[in-house]
C-alpha cells in the first residue's frame, strides 16, 4: 500500500458512510408508510404473518448497526492517520497532509490557510508522501487481498 492509498482510506471509509446513510434514510421513509392491514381471513399456511413494515424495521436496524461501526472505524482509522502524518517533522508538510485528508480541504483552501500556491502545495504533498511510514499492519493487509 502506497503513502497515498493508505492517507485516502478515510475518503473511502467516509464516502461508504455516506451511501449507507443515504439508504437508511430511504429505509426510514419506507418505515413510515405503514400499509393498512387486511382485515379479511386468511387460510394461506405458508405466508408470513408479519405486518410488511416489520421487515423493513429490521433492515434498518440492521444498517444502522452497520453505519454505527463504520463511524468507528471511521474514527479509529482517522486517529491512527494523524498518529502517523504528526510524525512529520516539517510543519507545512504536516499540516498540508492533515488538512488534505483529515480534513478533506480542497487544495484551494489549503493554499489559503497555509498561504501558499498550488505549484508549492504539490511540491510539499509529494515530499509529505516520500516521508509517510505506512504501518507494516497497512502493508500486509493490502498485499493480502
Amino acid at each position: 500500500m502506497t503513502a497515498y492509498e493508505y492517507l485516502s482510506q478515510l475518503t473511502y471509509i467516509d464516502r461508504r458512510i455516506q451511501y449507507d446513510l443515504m439508504e437508511l434514510e430511504e429505509l426510514r421513509l419506507r418505515s413510515m408508510s405503514v400499509s393498512s392491514p387486511n382485515l379479511e381471513e386468511s387460510f394461506s399456511h405458508g405466508g408470513s404473518t408479519e405486518a410488511p413494515f416489520v421487515k423493513v424495521l429490521e433492515l434498518l436496524w440492521k444498517r444502522q448497526e452497520q453505519v454505527n461501526r463504520e463511524l468507528a472505524e471511521l474514527d479509529a482509522k482517522r486517529e491512527e492517520i494523524k498518529g502517523v502524518i504528526e510524525q512529520l517533522e516539517n510543519k507545512d508538510e504536516r499540516m498540508l497532509l492533515l488538512y488534505r485528508y483529515v480534513q478533506g480541504m480542497k487544495w484551494e483552501d489549503i493554499g489559503e490557510q497555509l498561504h501558499a500556491g498550488r505549484t508549492t502545495l504539490h511540491r510539499w504533498h509529494k515530499q509529505a508522501l516520500s516521508k509517510i511510514k505506512v504501518p507494516e499492519s497497512q502493508k500486509t493487509e493490502h498485499n493480502g487481498t
